[in-house]
């Protein structure tokens, strides 16, 4: 037993020496007076020591004070005073020792480009202030100013653009640099025809309108950027390749090729999902994504949950440009029981729908829906016959669209229907959402938002439909109430729904990790028969956000104000925009 732990101790012994031996040695830079760049610099340029033992590291001094030096002067001391010693210990230590001195200051500066580019508006100097007469030279900064208009250069085509002029002249006596760096960009190269090849079976027409940019357009880098994106975006395409190479151009023009692989014909999808609003829901959807050569597409999907039941089928048809219009013919049914109480809804539709982006950039459909609906309003049952021209308009802007920081959301909309045209009563029904976000300090998020909605017909109480009604009440409402319960009621407490619905939020959110928030808010709103200033309901409660792929998920606890009752749970998901 003596032997076995005689022998195991000095195995211990000679792993732990071991181990010392292989621990790399220390560098130790010391800057005085204090500079932290200066001493980061020299770190990055001299790097590790590795497993050198003090001897190799006597060895090594003259090559490290050699790295320090040029290292020093790439900020621009010239006159730098570099010592080394080093301290044997375990692990040997080198210490590097600077004196800086006085910088090399820039003198005089020249950048300039010559040709076509010059005339460029878009072409854009270097603009850095470490580059200005009286500055510290660094080299860093003169290397990124050649990088710069290099790639200015490549981004805008100018490809047989050079540099006729590039000095850093240095006189470290007079502790002076002077810069000249002048570019001339030849000239600027230009994007031919745009051809296609691949797994394709679409009509080039329909491809062509896909392309952002014209024949002769001036080359530039964002224009190949944007047309990789039009044809991914398009939901044609599972793989998409864009080439534009200036090494195939002849006279400066070059041909675009695009190498298409399309996706899967058909898709299908199945979801299950929960809101206070309407308990367990489920999804589903089928999606042919084109159907022939003009990229013409259709599809069904389907919602199902406790109160609502629908069905929706659409026919797509792309226009110009097809990315962003396009005429959508569709068609739905709904069942849908109304605030939990003896009302209920049987809601047909179809018609067309006239889809565009404006260049403001706002989204616009104009539509003409005929929609037929037999309803029950408590004891009071009808039918409803609505031939239904609309318009709406929405604007979305943000930094991110699934989980943003700033931004705000508007929507607009309208539609009529004419007694004797295909309708049975003259009816105006519109509806107007305000949504904002803002975030202060990092932490600090403000959300606000506003809705009103209206409709005006001379027989509202006898002719006029639960789905052109309103109702106030649930997650995205007035929270604090349950779902569509604020509403004018019958004589038998039946909720009816009212001619106009007005409501409103203000939320605080404070982050408390990175995908963590906790939220205090205060909801007020209702649906009424009068124009005359209402009596709204309101509420206040608190929240916590977990900000998930598919955008934040609210949990709310509200307590409403002008009721009695206690906390209401919210639950909801998607994005705050």
């Amino acid at each position: 037993m003596r032997v076995i732990s005689t022998l195991g101790a000095g195995c211990a012994l000679l792993l732990f020496s071991s181990v010392l031996l292989a621990e790399n040695a220390r560098l130790v830079v010391s800057v005085k007076p204090a500079n932290n760049a200066l001493k980061s610099n020299v770190e990055g340029y001299i790097g590790s020591l590795g497993e050198r033992d003090a001897e190799a590291l006597q060895r090594f001094r003259r090559v490290v004070e050699s790295q320090a030096e040029k290292a020093a002067q790439a900020l621009g001391y010239y006159q730098a005073q570099i010592t080394t010693d080093v301290v044997e210990q375990t692990p040997p230590r080198l210490n590097v020792n600077i004196v800086p001195g006085e910088p090399v200051r820039i003198g005089s500066v020249t950048v300039r480009v010559d040709g076509p580019a010059a005339e460029l508006r878009a072409f854009r100097l270097p603009k850095d202030a470490e580059l200005k007469q009286g500055a510290r030279l660094n080299h860093g900064r003169y290397e990124a100013a050649k990088r710069h208009i290099q790639n200015q250069a490549s981004r805008y085509g100018f490809f047989r653009g050079r540099f006729t002029q590039q000095r850093l002249s240095i006189n470290p006596q007079a502790g002076l640099a002077d810069i000249e760096l002048v570019y001339d960009s030849g000239p600027r190269y230009i994007l031919g025809n745009v051809s296609f090849e691949g797994d394709m079976p679409f009509d080039d027409d329909l491809l062509q309108r896909m392309v952002p940019f014209s024949a002769d357009t001036p080359y530039d880098s964002e224009r190949i950027a944007e047309l990789y994106q039009a044809l991914r975006s398009s939901g044609y395409f599972e793989a998409v390749r864009v080439d534009a190479s200036p090494t195939v151009a002849e006279q400066q023009v070059i041909p675009v090729k695009v190498h298409l692989q399309t996706r899967l014909p058909r898709t299908m999808g199945l979801g299950l999902g929960f809101s206070t609003d309407v308990g367990p829901r489920g999804r589903a959807n089928w999606e042919r994504h084109w159907a022939n050569p003009q990229g013409h597409s259709y599809g069904a999907e389907m919602e199902i949950s406790a109160p609502r039941q629908n069905v929706g089928l659409w026919y797509d048809v792309p226009l110009d440009p097809p990315l962003t219009d396009k005429l959508r013919i569709a068609g739905g049914y709904q069942y849908e029981e109304l605030a939990n109480t003896d009302s209920l809804s049987r809601l047909l539709t179809v018609g067309p729908e006239w889809h565009s982006k404006l260049d403001s950039g706002w989204q616009r459909v104009i539509s003409l829906k005929w929609q037929r609906e037999e309803y029950r309003l408590g004891d009071d049952s009808g039918l409803s016959t609505l031939l239904m021209p609309g318009i709406s308009y929405s604007y979305l802007r943000s930094d991110n669209r699934v989980d943003p920081n700033y931004g705000y959301r508007l929507e607009f909309s309208g539609s009529v229907a004419k007694e004797g045209l295909l309708a049975d009563s003259d009816v105006i029904h519109g509806n107007v959402l305000l949504k904002g976000l803002t975030t202060l300090w990092q932490n600090h998020r403000f959300l606000g938002r506003a809705q009103f909605g209206g409709t005006e017909s001379k027989g509202f109480n006898s002719s006029v439909p639960p789905s052109l009604r309103f109702f106030a009440g649930g997650d995205q409402s007035v929270r604090g109430y349950d779902y569509q319960s604020l509403s004018p009621e019958n004589n038998q407490g039946d909720k009816i729904g009212a001619r106009y619905m007005f409501a409103a939020s203000a939320e605080y959110q404070y982050s408390v990790a990175e995908k963590w928030r906790v939220a205090t808010f205060y909801d007020a709103g209702n649906a009424f028969n009068s124009l005359d200033f209402p009596t709204l309901k309101s509420a206040v409660g608190i929240g916590m956000r977990w900000v998930s792929p598919v955008g934040p998920l609210r949990l709310d606890l509200a307590h409403p104000l002008d009721e009695e009752g206690g906390v209401r749970l919210h639950f909801s998901m998607g994005p705050e925009l």
